[in-house]
């Protein structure tokens, strides 16, 4: 993808339309630590609403995807993540 199709806000609002995964955000170089953690942070909220959805028997299975963000998140020093932090299911 090259640089001037890059959309930020989209990658924030959607990191899948975007992203391949949580590790491709990683080693994109277009991309700031700082905003590298903000795009994690739209996928770490996109799977904790689907875990939620998953709780409720509302939808299949990705029982992966909330760790590789959170990993990802990890590796970029942010540890305080919403799961951590919220007493709800939803952040």
């Amino acid at each position: 993808m090259s640089t001037a199709n890059f959309d930020f806000e989209l990658a924030m609002l959607d990191p899948k339309a975007t992203f391949e995964t949580p590790e491709t955000v990683l080693a994109d170089k277009r991309l700031t630590d700082g905003q590298k953690v903000a795009v994690l942070r739209g996928w770490e909220y996109d799977a904790i609403e689907k875990s939620v959805a998953e709780e409720e028997g509302m939808t299949g299975r990705e029982p992966s995807m909330l760790q590789r963000v959170q990993r990802a998140l990890e590796t970029l020093g942010d540890v305080g993540g919403a799961e951590k932090s919220s007493p709800t299911k939803h952040g």
